[in-house]
C-alpha cells in the first residue's frame, strides 16, 4: 500500500516536467512575437531568452528529480 502512495506521488510529481515543457514553449513564443514586432531588439533580448529557457528547464529537472525520490528512495 505504501509503494503504491509513493508511484501516484511520483506521477503527480512528474506533472512538473510537462508543465516545464510548456514554460517553455511560452517564453519561446513570446520571444518570437517580440523579435517579429521589433527586429532589431531581438539581438540584445537573446541572452534574456536563454535564461527564461533554463529557469523553466530547471523546475522540470527538479520535478524529475522529485519523482524519483518518491520512486526509490521513500
Amino acid at each position: 500500500m505504501e509503494g503504491d502512495l509513493a508511484h501516484i506521488g511520483a506521477g503527480l510529481a512528474a506533472i512538473g516536467s510537462g508543465a516545464a515543457a510548456i514554460g517553455v514553449g511560452h517564453v519561446a513564443g513570446n520571444f518570437l512575437a517580440g523579435a517579429l514586432r521589433n527586429p532589431t531588439a531581438a539581438a540584445s533580448q537573446t541572452a534574456t531568452l536563454f535564461i527564461g529557457i533554463a529557469f523553466a528547464e530547471a523546475l522540470g529537472i527538479f520535478s524529475f528529480l522529485v519523482a524519483l525520490l518518491l520512486m526509490f528512495a521513500v
